[in-house]
Order: C-alpha cells, then structure tokens, then sequence
C-alpha cells in the first residue's frame, strides 16, 4: 500500500498549518469513536485522518469548523468557572491582611530586638559634649 506523504493532502488544504489542525481534529474524532470513512488497514489514527482528506473522504471545511467549535466549548467552560472562585476584591484583601500580618510580626521583632540591646547598647551623646572632651 502506497504512503500517505503531505504533498498528496497539501493538494486539498494548501496551508500546512491547516493541514495539521484539520488532520489532528479528524484524528480526535476518530480516537473518540467516530466512524472511519475509508478501510483502516492496520494504520494509525493520524495516518487515516491523512488518508481520509487525502481522498476527500472528509470535508476539510468542516473538519476545521468542527475544531472552531471544539475550542468555543472549553473557553466557555473557562469562563463560567470563575463564579466559584472568589472574586479579585477578596483575593486583594486577603493577601493585605497577609502581608499586614506579615509587616506586623516584623515590625514586633524589632522592638523586642531594641528593647532587648538598650541594655548592652550605645548611649547617644551630642556633638557639644564630643567638643569639649577635646
């Protein structure tokens, strides 16, 4: 049996980009249980989904309309998921109060660290009093 090469599917959809989006939603169908329209003769899905355009078995038209629509599905299911999540005011205000908390327990750490060293610490002295040691 003869190979299925893109030069033979490249007579029937020009562009190769559309080729391979066209074969490989073909290639979909048929690995989801949509009939085949030629013999299968132990071959793959991809090469029968060549095969199939190559012999204009399958429309290339509606092969790409059919991927359109395939897409147009999934990004509705991502837009109507995002009812469930929480909204992007809260998101911002959690993530204030977190670094809120944040700033807090730092800011804490250093005065116990301040409070902790005035008893070791330095004593500030003025600039008259360094003058009159000299």
């Amino acid at each position: 049996m003869a190979r299925v090469t893109v030069e033979d599917c490249i007579k029937k959809i020009p562009n190769r980009f559309d080729l391979v989006v066209a074969a490989a939603q073909r290639s979909r169908e048929i690995s989801n249980g949509v009939a085949i329209e030629i013999d299968r003769n132990n071959d793959k899905n991809p090469v029968i989904s060549l095969r199939e355009i190559a012999s204009e078995a399958v429309d290339a038209e509606s092969l790409q309309e059919r991927f359109i629509r395939s897409m147009q599905k999934n990004l509705i299911k991502e837009v109507a998921s995002p009812e469930n999540e929480p909204s992007l005011e809260d998101e911002f205000a959690a993530y204030l109060n977190e670094s809120g908390d944040e700033n807090q327990s730092d800011d804490n750490f250093m005065i116990n660290k301040i409070n902790s060293d005035e008893e070791g610490s330095f004593l500030d002295v003025s600039e008259e009093s360094l003058k009159n040691e000299d």
